[in-house]
């Protein structure tokens, strides 16, 4: 569900949505998100001075409350 959102949000924000992966690691006190997008669209997912980024970290987190485990967001290229 939280990948999910990851990617959607991810999707619309970059040039090459077809790029665009999530991967979830999960481990007993939460669970990590690896976000994959291409390399000229690392910009568009980060934002100026990472607000962008921030800002999606701050959905997750907020979305992740529900479920009471702690959810990271990694951006890989």
């Amino acid at each position: 569900m939280l990948k999910d959102l990851v990617e959607f949000i991810a999707k619309s924000l970059v040039d090459d949505p077809g790029s665009v992966r999530t991967e979830e690691i999960e481990d007993e006190r939460g669970s990590i998100i690896k976000l994959y997008v291409a390399k000229e669209d690392m910009g568009h997912v980060i934002g100026r001075n990472g607000r962008t980024a921030m800002a999606m970290r701050s959905v997750l987190s907020v979305a992740s409350t529900k479920t009471n485990r702690q959810t990271l967001l990694k951006i890989m290229e």
